[in-house]
C-alpha cells in the first residue's frame, strides 16, 4: 500500500511538474520576447532623444545601462549602414553584425522593433532609430536563454523539493495509519484465507483485536461469524454422524435413488440382501443389480414417488426362482421375499431430490408361516393317524382272535390253513404299525432307559415299505442288549429324520447302514455313551448345502420339505448333551457318493430336560 501510494504521488508530482514547466516555459519565452521588445524600444527612444539634443555620448551611456541588465547578453547601436557605433561591453570592432542581423536591416522600414532567433538558444531584438523622417541607425539587444533556463530550473527544484516533502509526509501518515488500518486488515485477510483453506480448523481463531475502531469491530464480527459457523458445523457433523450410524447399523435395508433410478447411497444391510458389494451399487441402476421383474416393479415405484411426491408402503417383492434374463447369472442365491416402502426425500419444500427405499427381508417370516402351515398339517395328520391307529386296534384285536380260533379249532384243509396263517401275519404287521404310530404320538416327557435295538427297529419298521420299494438294502449293526438313558420319543424322532433323509437321497437304490455301539466322547474321553452311525450311498450334499443343513427353514426338498427336521434334531442332540458330525460327498466331486451322520449321546442317568436345555447353547 505504501509503495503504491508513493508511486501514485511521484507520478502525480511528475505530471504536475511537466505541466508547470511547460506553462512556465511558455510564460518565460513570452516574457523574454516582451522584455526584448521593451528593452530595444527603450534604448531606441533614448538614442533618439540624445541625437535630437546632439549629445551622442548619451547614446553610449544608454547602451551600457541596458547591457547591465542580467537578462541582456549584449546591447549595441549601429548606424543606418550597419556599422557598430556603441556596445555595452568591449569595443565596437569586436562585435560586427553577422549575416542574420544584416538580413533584418532591409525589413525594418517602420519604427517597429523586430525579434528574431540567432540559433543555439540566442534571441535578439532590433529597432530603427528615427529623428523625424531620417533613419539615423539601429538599436540591437541580444539575449541568451540560459538565464530563462535558470528560472525554470529554480521552479523545477522547488517542485522536486515540494514533492519529496509531500511524499515523505504521506509515507509517515501511511505508516501511522498502518497500525490502525493496514495491520488489522492483514490479520483479517489471513483469517479469511485460513478459513477458506481449512474450514474445519479452528487453530487460527479467534483473530486478535488490536484496534478500537471500525476495523476492530469488523474483526470481532468476523470472529463471531467463525464461531457461529463452527457451532453450526459441529451440530451438522453430529447430525450427519447420527444419520450415518443409523444408516449403517439399522437392521433394515436402506437405499436412495435419483431421478434416473440410480443408486446414490445404500447401507450394508441392503448390499447383503442383494448379494452385491456395497461399492458396486453407487451409480448403477436397479436393472443392473436385481432380477428383472423385481427391479422393474421397484423402479416403477420409485418413478411413481417422484411423480406423485407421496410415499408407497408395504410393497411385496418376491424373487423369481431363476434369473429372468437369459444367460445372466443368478444374482441372489436363495428365494426371498421383501417388504419395501418408498418415500420422497426433499431438499426444499418444493423439490423432491431423491427417493428413499426401506426394505425389510420377510423371507424368514414367509418361510415361518409356510412351515407353520406344514407343521400344523403334519400335526393334524399325526393326530388323525394316532386316532385311526387307536380305532384300528379294537377291530384288529377281534380279527386276530378270530383268525386264531379259525386256525386252531376249525379243521381246515391245508390251502385254507395256509391262507389263515398269512392273514395272521398281516394282522400282526398292522398291529405293529399302529403300535409304532402311537409311540410317535405318545412320547414320554421324562427320560428313561431304553433299548437301542428296539428304538432303531421301530423307526426302520415305519419305512420298511419305502426301503423295499426303492430297493434300498438295510444293514443293522447294533447289540440287541445295548441300552441308553434318554428321551425315547425324541431320539426316535431324530433317527426318523435321518432315515427319511437317507431314503430321499437314495432314489435309485443303494445301501443304508445303521450302527450303534458303546463309545466315548470325542472331546472328553472321560465321558461314556453310545455312538450312532447313519450312512447312505445316496446323492450326497454340495459343500454349500452341507454348511446350512442345521439352519432353520433351510431345505432342498422344495415343496415337500419344511427345513425344520435337522434343526429340531440338533436341538434334541444338544438337549441330551450329545454331538453330531457329518461327512458327505456329492455327485461330480469324484469317488463314491453318500452321507454319513455320526451321533454321540451321553449315557447319563441324571439327564434332566431343564439342565440339558441350559447347556445346549454351549454344544
Amino acid at each position: 500500500m505504501l509503495a503504491g501510494l508513493v508511486l501514485l504521488e511521484a507520478l502525480s508530482i511528475l505530471l504536475f511538474a511537466a505541466l508547470l514547466i511547460r506553462q512556465q516555459s511558455q510564460e518565460v519565452h513570452q516574457r523574454m520576447m516582451q522584455g526584448l521588445v521593451h528593452q530595444v524600444t527603450s534604448m531606441a527612444l533614448q538614442a533618439k532623444e540624445a541625437l535630437l539634443q546632439n549629445r551622442p555620448v548619451w547614446v553610449g551611456l544608454s547602451v551600457k545601462m541596458v547591457g547591465e541588465s542580467p537578462s541582456v547578453a549584449l546591447a549595441k547601436v549601429t548606424d543606418a549602414a550597419g556599422n557598430v557605433l556603441f556596445v555595452s561591453e568591449g569595443v565596437p570592432e569586436q562585435f560586427p553584425l553577422n549575416s542574420v542581423e544584416r538580413a533584418q536591416i532591409p525589413l525594418m522600414t517602420k519604427a517597429e522593433p523586430r525579434v528574431f532567433s540567432l540559433g543555439k538558444d540566442q534571441w535578439e531584438s532590433a529597432s530603427p532609430i528615427f529623428t523625424g523622417n531620417d533613419l539615423r541607425g539601429f538599436a540591437w539587444v541580444k539575449r541568451e536563454r540560459a538565464w530563462d533556463y535558470e528560472q525554470l530550473n529554480a521552479i523545477l527544484r522547488d517542485t522536486v523539493i515540494f514533492g519529496v516533502i509531500w511524499i515523505a509526509a504521506s509515507g509517515m501518515l501511511v505508516l501511522l495509519m498502518d497500525r490502525s488500518i493496514s495491520r488489522p486488515l492483514a490479520i483479517l485477510h489471513r483469517g479469511t484465507r485460513a478459513l477458506m483453506n481449512a474450514p474445519e480448523s479452528s487453530g487460527s481463531f479467534p483473530l486478535p483485536v488490536a484496534v478500537q475502531n471500525e476495523i476492530g469491530d469488523l474483526i470481532e464480527a468476523f470472529n463471531r461469524m467463525v464461531a457461529s459457523i463452527a457451532e453450526q458445523r459441529s451440530g451438522l457433523n453430529d447430525t450427519l454422524s447420527l444419520l450415518d450410524s443409523m444408516l449403517a447399523n439399522a437392521p433394515i435395508g436402506l437405499a436412495f435413488f435419483d431421478r434416473s433410478c440410480r443408486f446414490v447411497r445404500v447401507n450394508q444391510v441392503f448390499a447383503d440382501m442383494t448379494g452385491v458389494p456395497l461399492s458396486r451399487h453407487l451409480g448403477r441402476t436397479l436393472l443392473e443389480l436385481l432380477p428383472h421383474p423385481v427391479a422393474q416393479e421397484l423402479e416403477n415405484t420409485v418413478i411413481r414417488v417422484f411423480a406423485e411426491e407421496e410415499p408407497v408402503r408395504n410393497l411385496e417383492l418376491t424373487s423369481p426362482s431363476l434369473s429372468a434374463e437369459p444367460g445372466a447369472r443368478e444374482r441372489i442365491s436363495r428365494h426371498w421375499t421383501w417388504l419395501a416402502s418408498a418415500y420422497p426425500v426433499r431438499t426444499t419444500p418444493q423439490q423432491v431430490r431423491w427417493v428413499g427405499v426401506i426394505v425389510l427381508d420377510a423371507s424368514d417370516r414367509k418361510r415361518s408361516e409356510e412351515a407353520l402351515r406344514k407343521t400344523e398339517k403334519l400335526a393334524a395328520t399325526g393326530r388323525l393317524a394316532a386316532s385311526i391307529s387307536h380305532e384300528i386296534n379294537n377291530p384288529l384285536e377281534a380279527l386276530t382272535n378270530l383268525l386264531f380260533l379259525l386256525r386252531n379249532f376249525c379243521q381246515l384243509e391245508a390251502p385254507a390253513l395256509e391262507y389263515v396263517v398269512m392273514a395272521e401275519h398281516e394282522a400282526r404287521r398292522i398291529a405293529e404299525i399302529t403300535q409304532q404310530t402311537l409311540r410317535f404320538y405318545r412320547q414320554s416327557t421324562l427320560p428313561a432307559r431304553a433299548n437301542v435295538a428296539e428304538l432303531l427297529d421301530s423307526v426302520i419298521s415305519l419305512y420298511q415299505v419305502r426301503l423295499n420299494t426303492l430297493n434300498i438294502q438295510i444293514q443293522r449293526k447294533y447289540d440287541p442288549d445295548l441300552d441308553l438313558f434318554c428321551f425315547t420319543g425324541e431320539l426316535r424322532q431324530v433317527f426318523s429324520n435321518l432315515v427319511a433323509n437317507a431314503i430321499d437321497a437314495s432314489n435309485n437304490g443303494g445301501r443304508l447302514l445303521i450302527r450303534a455301539r458303546h463309545s466315548r466322547n470325542w472331546k472328553n474321553p472321560a465321558q461314556t455313551g453310545v455312538r450312532f452311525t447313519v450312512a447312505d450311498t445316496g446323492a450326497g450334499m454340495e459343500p454349500e448345502v452341507l454348511q446350512r443343513i442345521f439352519e432353520a427353514f433351510f431345505t432342498t426338498k422344495d415343496v415337500t420339505g419344511t427345513g425344520l427336521g435337522l434343526w429340531v434334531s440338533q436341538e434334541i442332540i444338544a438337549k441330551h448333551g450329545g454331538m453330531v458330525r457329518v461327512r458327505s460327498r456329492a455327485t461330480g466331486y469324484g469317488g463314491a457318493t453318500g452321507t454319513v451322520f455320526q451321533l454321540f449321546f451321553l449315557d447319563d442317568p441324571n439327564l434332566t430336560a431343564p439342565a440339558r436345555q441350559t447347556a445346549a447353547a454351549a454344544v
